[in-house]
Formats: structure tokens, C-alpha cells, sequence
């Protein structure tokens, strides 16, 4: 390539990489998502490219599984020749040390790129994300109004079934997950300026610190710390981890510097109810989406456990389903296709019991939930496809998202527009005909206020 790439990221998990996507494209750089690293030669497709993601599903996978996914995967993109790599995470830092763990992450970087220190940046204001004195809090919901919880005290995220938060501080969080020492630049140094933070920075190296986590609170905090890091961007890249306040964080700052164009001039939406919703998520959050998009005129179609009953009982399902959905859109009416209605839905107690009983550990049944949620979800989205029905596509759920978009043949995605903020909508590139082209939103559990789904119908988010 004839020059290095502004800014690489590999996301854990489809929505948290859209997430990612879209705080670049704001700010104008020219950025692709695709599924795998892509080559030198691919690049040559996209002639005005400036950044890359590649959305991964490391968030669902276990330590050994991680380490040697992500060592292919940031020697490649090193290869490709990058100022930066941010390895993204959710910014509830969902993760443990048996599922997720970021820590491995950590090391594998260290090991590649050999940074004095890695930065880590969890807060993402504009999402309701916030780090004071190490510890991280969350806004119930993501453009919506919630309550800000402490996040072990986070009605949903301290109740993930997956990876629970049970500890607010962050350093603590991650001490169990790796060895590497982390230390802390605190609010008040950043609220002195870069000169504080330089310091601060300094003396945290020189106690042995490989990890270093910024707090934050708004987003001139953000952009206060991209302009300390901006010194380290050398011959080798920047390595970081954290959640889109990394993305947030460079955008603002070369937004100031004038350095790229932010786009303000997106083009509009039309009303369609030509709309397939696919949730795997047991968010309260997604939850209050569905049943207020029920009461609008959606309808539902419930997929039982018995998929994991046995082969035949999940290809009579997807079967079935693929036809009531199809009968429905017929109808005019648009879909919500989902696995849970939340933490409480039997089916989830059910699909447990049947993957233990199939000789899964406890650790591995979300996993495996997830492989087959994502096969379900995708071959009965692609019938709906195929009929010609299907327009706008929601996929709700960060661990069953990177499933479904693999069985759907997805091998990049473009932005079209904002959404929600972290849930952009955008443009599928497919190596199957009925998905190539159609216009796909990501949506995280937490993300978006009540009227999402209907909303999604109408092109624009409420004011409600």
C-alpha cells in the first residue's frame, strides 16, 4: 500500500464493531467493517479507504481460543501497515477469565507491538459511559433517559448471563484476568491538561505499569487524552484497548485539528415495514423495545428450545419459523423474530438443561447457545431473503450478532447513517445474493430508548 492506514480495530463481538465503525465515519474517515482481516489486495477495492475494523467474536470465545485468534489477526493487520490498533471491547467491559478475557488480549498486543504502556479507555460519555477513580458506571440504556449505575450495581449488566459485573474497578476487574500491572491516570489529572497527563503517564511506566486505564467524564476529556497520545504514534503503532471512546476520542481530535471533515449531510431514511427484527438479547432494555413495537403492530415468532433437542426438531424450526415470518411480511406486517423475551423466559432454563444433558460445562452452554442461535436466526433470515420481503434487518444481541452475520454470508459492511448512537445503520456486502446490498442495524442489548424497533420502520429516532 502507498501509505500506512490511519486507524485499525478488531471488535469483540458485530454491534460493538459497528459501534466503532460509526464514531469514524462521523467524523469523516473513510472506513470499512469487514468480517476477516482483509489482504493488501482487497484494500485495493476500496481506493479511498483511511481506516479499518474487522468485527471478531473473541467477546464469546474462551482464553486459549482468543490468544491464537488474535495473534493471526494483529500480526496480519500489522502487516498491512497501520499507525494504530485499538482492540475493541464493550464499554461494560464484559468479560472474564474464562470468557472474553481482555486480558489475554493485553498480552498478545504487548507481545506483537511492544508498547511501553497500553492505554485503556472504557468511557464513551455520549453512550452514558463514564470511569471515575478506576471504577466504570452505565447508563441504564444507550439513547435513552435510564438511571446511571455503578456497574456492579447495573440492574442488567451486574445480571449478564454471560460474563455478570461484579466489580466496579476496573484495575480489579482485569487483575484477575491477566498479570500485566495497571495503572490509573485519575480524573483530576486529566481535568489539569496534557501536561498532568504526561506526568501522570510517566511516573505510572516507571512504577512497571503495562496497562493504563483513563478515566473520563466528558468528551473534552476525551480529546484532551488523544492529543497525549498522539506523541506515540512513532514508526510502530499505537496499541490500545477499550470501548468506541477510543474511536470518539481520535475523531474529536482530528476534527479539532482539522485534519478530516466531519459528515453532517447523511442521507435520509424512508419508511418501510419491510423490516425483520432478530433479538437475541435477555436485555430488560430490548425487552421494553419488543413489547412497545407488539403494541405497534409488530408481530412476533418464538424460537423454542427444542432446537437443541436434536438436528431434525432445529430444521423443522427453522422451517416453521422461516414460514410464519414469511406469511406475516406478506401480510405487510413487520417482524420481530426472537430467542428470549428476558432473564426470565423459560426457554433460556430449558436451553440450558438440554445442553448440559448434550455433556456441555456451564461455562461453554452460552457459547454454544450462540453458534446455534446465530445458525437458526441466519438460515431463517435467509428464506425471508429470498422471498424478496426483506429490506431493513435488525440484529439485537452482541454475543448471537457475529453468528448470524457470518451464516448471512456478510463479509463487510459501510455506514449508511447514524442511528442510535453506537447502532449505526448500514450497508451489507454479502457472498449471498438476497443479503448483498440490504440496509443492517446492530443493535447491543443496552442500546437504544423503547421506540427503537418502530422507529427503525419511520428511518429516524424518537424525541419521546
Amino acid at each position: 500500500m502507498k501509505k500506512r492506514l490511519l486507524f485499525a480495530f478488531y471488535g469483540d463481538d458485530f454491534t460493538g464493531s459497528t459501534d466503532a465503525l460509526e464514531f469514524l465515519s462521523r467524523a469523516g474517515i473513510k472506513t470499512v467493517l469487514f468480517m476477516e482481516v482483509p489482504t493488501a489486495e482487497q484494500l485495493q477495492y476500496y481506493p479511498d479507504i483511511e481506516a479499518i475494523g474487522v468485527a471478531g467474536m473473541t467477546r464469546a470465545m474462551g482464553p486459549e481460543a482468543m490468544r491464537t485468534e488474535l495473534q493471526q489477526a494483529f500480526n496480519a493487520l500489522n502487516a498491512l501497515g497501520v499507525e494504530q490498533l485499538h482492540y475493541k471491547v464493550c464499554s461494560t467491559f464484559d468479560s472474564s477469565p474464562r470468557v472474553g478475557n481482555i486480558g489475554v488480549a493485553a498480552e498478545v498486543g504487548a507481545a506483537i507491538f511492544k508498547p511501553a504502556f497500553i492505554p485503556l479507555l472504557l468511557a464513551a460519555p455520549t453512550l452514558g459511559r463514564y470511569t471515575l477513580f478506576g471504577n466504570h458506571f452505565a447508563q441504564m440504556g444507550i439513547g435513552s433517559q435510564g438511571e446511571i449505575y455503578r456497574l456492579d450495581r447495573h440492574p442488567s449488566i451486574s445480571k449478564h448471563p454471560v460474563t455478570p459485573m461484579k466489580e466496579a474497578d476496573l484495575r480489579l476487574h482485569l487483575a484477575a484476568q491477566t498479570n500485566l500491572p495497571v495503572g490509573l491516570v485519575d480524573i483530576l489529572s486529566i481535568k489539569e491538561g496534557a501536561v498532568a497527563i504526561q506526568n501522570k503517564l510517566e511516573r505510572c511506566t516507571e512504577s512497571g505499569d503495562r496497562l493504563i486505564l483513563f478515566d473520563a467524564m466528558e468528551t473534552s476529556d476525551l480529546t484532551i487524552i488523544a492529543t497525549v497520545m498522539d506523541q506515540y504514534i512513532k514508526e510502530a503503532p499505537l496499541f490500545s484497548i477499550g470501548s468506541s471512546g477510543v474511536e470518539m476520542a481520535w475523531g474529536t481530535y482530528w476534527e479539532n485539528l482539522d485534519a478530516t471533515t466531519a459528515i453532517s449531510n447523511w442521507p435520509q431514511l424512508e419508511e418501510t415495514k419491510r423490516v425483520l427484527v432478530l433479538s437475541g438479547s435477555c436485555s430488560p432494555v430490548t425487552s421494553k423495545q419488543i413489547s412497545h413495537a407488539v403494541s405497534q403492530g409488530f408481530k412476533t415468532v418464538a424460537i423454542p428450545a427444542l432446537i437443541f433437542a436434536s438436528e431434525e426438531e432445529c430444521e423443522a424450526v427453522i422451517k416453521r419459523c422461516a414460514g410464519e415470518a414469511i406469511a406475516f411480511m406478506k401480510e405487510g406486517y413487520p417482524v420481530i423474530i426472537h430467542t428470549h423475551l428476558d432473564e426470565d423466559d423459560p426457554r433460556k432454563l430449558e436451553t440450558h438443561e438440554l445442553l448440559i444433558e448434550q455433556g456441555y460445562a456451564d461455562d461453554e452452554v452460552s457459547v454454544r447457545a450462540a453458534q446455534v442461535y446465530g445458525r437458526v436466526l441466519g438460515q431463517i433470515t435467509l428464506q425471508v431473503a429470498k422471498s424478496g420481503l426483506l429490506q431493513r434487518l435488525v440484529i439485537a444481541g452482541g454475543d448471537t450478532s457475529s453468528y448470524v452475520a457470518r451464516n448471512l454470508g456478510i463479509t463487510a459492511v459501510e455506514m449508511i447513517r447514524p442511528f442510535s448512537f453506537g447502532a449505526p445503520l448500514c450497508r451489507a456486502h454479502a457472498s449471498k445474493e438476497a443479503i448483498d446490498g440490504i440496509e443492517i442495524n446492530f443493535k447491543g442489548g443496552q442500546v437504544g430508548n423503547e421506540y427503537y424497533f418502530t422507529d427503525i420502520l419511520k428511518g429516524s429516532i424518537s424525541k419521546k
